[in-house]
């Protein structure tokens, strides 16, 4: 008979939510499940029918409740393990996914008398409309001299804890006054699992504005709006848990939905990119990882505490405790190669792909990948979602230089590709010329799969890409976590060594390419100064051009 042990990790991405089954000796997983959310991302009109206005980006809590119920039980049969034998859960969400609660936990979207209340539903992390709020936020921040401001490079952004709730008391008062507790998703999951409130020291630190043991004090929030004041003491408020110890205990309520036995341990919550560390075993310091998606999040340790313009925060114990965690991103890079493929290719292209069984995305990287580094005679901006490192300003748009009558599809895909590992190189810089040294440099998420984007990231960066041996790293690095609530490793750093997984050195750099990269990222430089940094604010007037036209047309902004 086995004496194996197992742990879960639940990731709650945008879209979906993942089991994974995970042995605790070595990390083997041994079977998942996914379960696409009902509602999905909620941006026209909410499910009582009540139209929502752009840039508003909801969901609803049942859909994560689904997950706990449908996927995990699935997860456990795909194993083909003894339920009796899991001795921990653990979770990890999007953030800043924040939802309104009651004191006991219920969403006030629940509750009949806000069920047609946009503002009672949860704000997913991709919910811009409390931008106004967050440059409010910022601009007397700056005014006032406030010490947490540089710790996330100057700037606070709208999709945080405290533009979202400033947004909730200006436009439902009613909403905000009923809201008693402002809650994380990645901390209302556990609860839902324990029943106990437990706010992670993560989520606290990079989106909700906590450092040195502190939140924004009531005077900066009084002067930011009237009933503002007591924001933190009555709504946000909550004892801290660390990553990796145990929020509570399985309840029979959450036992019964998810199959698992009633008591194991339930570890206190985390944000998806920064759980994928210790799955790529980087719990060092200097080992940055890329958590490359739709979006790309950048998460490193260090030692030191700088510093650093542009960065979305430095938190104590943000990633592994005992060491400053850092965090950067770019709003948009698998985003941008799929809106390519859908709007930038010919049918012939489309044809061709179909005939051969491949998708647009390989025919163009198999076209692109013959070509020399400069051929195409292009250089791209990747803002198509707008810069969240080192710019920190979503009014930002992409840009494409260099284009002729001769351009061809796989050479625009190729700018693309380039602008992405371009904006990384940015960032990479930035930390290093602020004094906090990156040693590695490790790759995780599904774009791991195209070659051409790696051996390009590894040219453009000038060093070897490690990448993560897995392709569910988040879920993996939950149950990592997992595995250390329920005490079957001292710390995460232990629990990373024997159950993450990572493949060292995988792309190297070319030293003839990296030299031709050079001369692009020459120029790269000079578009993101020129467009992001005020010189020519065009993209911004295009934007307001284009806002007031649609306007006029009454037609909604996508």
């Amino acid at each position: 008979m086995s004496n194996d042990r197992y742990v879960v990790g639940v990731d709650f991405g945008t879209l979906s939510g993942r089991a994974l089954v995970v042995r605790v000796s070595d990390g083997a997983e041994l079977g998942s499940a996914v379960y696409e959310y009902p509602h999905a991302v909620v941006t026209d009109a909410l499910p009582a029918g009540v139209a929502l206005p752009p840039e508003w980006a909801l969901q609803v809590p049942q859909d994560y409740r689904e997950v706990l119920r449908v996927a995990v039980p699935q997860a456990v049969r795909a194993a083909a393990v003894d339920p009796a034998a899991v001795v921990g859960i653990a979770t990890d969400f999007t953030a800043c996914t924040v939802l309104p609660t009651t004191a006991d936990g219920t969403p006030l979207c629940e509750l009949p008398a806000y069920a047609d209340r946009p503002h009672a539903y949860v704000k997913l992390w991709r919910h811009h409309a409390a931008q106004g709020q967050a440059d409010r936020i910022n601009e007397l921040a700056r005014r006032r001299g406030e010490a947490w401001l540089p710790r996330y490079g100057g700037l606070i952004s709208s999709e945080w804890e405290f533009a979202k709730a400033l947004q909730v008391l200006e436009e439902d008062p009613e909403v905000y006054a009923a809201t008693e507790r402002w809650v994380e998703a990645a901390d209302w999951i556990v609860w839902q699992l324990c029943g106990s409130y437990v706010r992670n020291a993560c989520t606290a630190g990079y989106k909700g504005i906590r450092q040195d043991g502190r939140y924004p004090s009531p005077e900066f929030l009084a002067a930011l709006a009237p009933g503002f004041a007591r924001f933190v003491v009555d709504k946000l408020e909550h004892p801290i848990g660390q990553l990796g110890e145990v929020a509570g205990r399985l309840t029979a309520q959450a036992a019964a939905w998810t199959g698992l036995p009633e008591g194991i341990a339930v570890a206190v919550g985390n944000i998806d990119a920064h759980v994928t560390a210790p799955a790529a075993q980087a719990t060092e310091p200097g080992q940055l990882v890329a958590i490359m998606g739709t979006s790309t999040c950048h998460v490193m340790s260090s030692t030191v505490l700088r510093e650093v313009p542009g960065m979305c925060g430095v938190v104590d114990g943000g990633i592994v405790p005992g060491l400053w965690g850092y965090e950067a991103g770019q709003s948009g890079v698998g985003d941008i190669f799929g809106w390519f493929t859908r709007t930038g290719v010919p049918a012939a292209y489309e044809a061709e792909a179909t005939e051969r069984g491949i998708s647009v995305h390989e025919l163009l990287t198999e076209r692109a990948a013959g070509q020399a580094v400069g051929e195409h005679g292009l250089v791209a901006l990747d803002w198509h979602s707008g810069n969240r490192s080192v710019l920190v300003d979503h009014e930002l748009s992409g840009v494409v230089v260099g284009q002729t009558l001769a351009t061809r599809p796989e050479d625009t895909y190729r700018a693309l590709l380039e602008a992405t590992a371009f904006g990384t190189r940015v960032i990479l810089e930035t930390f290093r010329d602020s004094g906090v040294p990156v040693s590695e440099v490790i790759v995780a998420g599904g774009l791991t799969r195209n070659r051409l984007l790696m051996q390009i990231y590894a040219d453009v960066t000038r060093m070897p890409l490690s990448v993560l041996a897995s392709e569910q790293g988040p879920a993996l690095g939950a149950a990592i976590h997992a595995a250390v609530a329920a005490g079957a490793y001292p710390d995460i750093t232990t629990a990373a060594k024997a159950m993450g997984r990572v493949a060292r050195a995988a792309y190297l750099p070319d030293e003839e390419r990296a030299a031709a990269y050079d001369e692009l990222f020459a120029e790269y430089l000079t578009l993101h100064d020129y467009f992001g940094r005020g010189t020519n604010p065009v993209m911004k007037r295009l934007k307001e051009i284009r806002r007031s036209a649609m306007a006029a047309a009454g037609r909604k902004e996508n």
